[in-house]
């Protein structure tokens, strides 16, 4: 379980130099020229790079062990992915065991009993939105998770995780339904060119500019700017917990927007195990 029952924070990335060094020696001035002559770059399609802080606090949450996982395959076509390779049994203990220390944690933080909260009673406590991929494997980590939350009495905005087709897993394309070895085939290119569609996978850059922008649409939604939360009458002050469902690609590559360095880079980041969830911390 790699020590998931505590959540940990991301304000710095911890290198794992042998593949590292592979990766980021490889990040020259003339990679990054090859990169800008095209029709995008990095600090253009990360949506988060001109953002000084964000209003809420973000956790990723990875999926808990999947039926993929143990027949060892790359599911990432929507069309069955949203149907099929649902979590394990052992995985669906992972997510109950991290959805309760989160709590734990939570109220460790913010008292919600009611002898607690008396001692307290002007400060409110924060909600937790709950956003997950439609894949089955993450709405299922996404809805043990929001049961736990519910049953010690935290605090959700929605009442089951809000879906979202942004979250779903990076596509690979040609390795769909293949052996999960060929990710590695993916990663080696990933390292040198960002921009790759090889084998039809979807680029870094793709998940970069998506998920940034569903974390600007969240921003925008939650304060009221505009989106359906809009219409709630609880506009509070204090920032709420968004939780993040989703998959391992993803969620490195998201890491990687929010500590604004190159995409590229996603697989030198401390790896995010099954049902681990870990805060994403923008840099300043």
């Amino acid at each position: 379980r790699g020590g998931c029952l505590a959540f940990s924070t991301l304000s710095k990335p911890t290198i794992k130099q042998t593949h590292a060094r592979k990766c980021l020696f490889r990040q020259s001035n003339e990679l990054y020229m090859s990169s800008s002559s095209s029709s995008t770059s990095s600090s253009d399609i990360n949506k988060l790079t001109n953002r000084n802080q964000l209003s809420n606090q973000y956790y990723a949450l990875r999926h808990g062990q999947s039926k993929a996982n143990i027949a060892k395959i790359i599911s990432s076509d929507p069309s069955i992915s949203t149907i099929e390779h649902g979590l394990t049994d052992l995985g669906k203990e992972q997510v109950f065991e991290t959805a309760k220390q989160f709590s734990i944690n939570y109220q460790n933080d913010f008292p919600t009993t009611s002898a607690d909260k008396a001692t307290n009673a002007d400060a409110p406590l924060p909600i937790v939105a709950i956003y997950s991929s439609d894949f089955t494997r993450a709405r299922e980590t996404a809805e043990i998770f929001s049961q736990i939350l519910t049953q010690h009495n935290i605090p959700l905005l929605y009442d089951t995780p809000k879906l979202e087709a942004r979250l779903r897993e990076r596509y690979f394309g040609l390795y769909n339904a293949k052996s999960d070895d060929n990710y590695q085939n993916v990663w080696d290119i990933d390292c040198v060119d960002p921009t790759h569609v090889e084998m039809e996978v979807e680029s870094v850059y793709s998940v970069v500019q998506r998920t940034t922008e569903l974390i600007t649409d969240i921003e925008n939604g939650l304060n009221g700017i505009n989106g359906e939360e809009e219409e709630k009458e609880d506009k509070r002050n204090q920032p709420y917990k968004v939780i993040l469902v989703a998959h391992g690609d993803v969620l490195q590559i998201l890491q990687t927007a929010f500590l604004k360095v190159d995409g590229s880079v996603h697989r030198s980041l401390e790896h995010l195990n099954t049902a681990c969830v870990r805060e994403l911390a923008l840099k300043s």
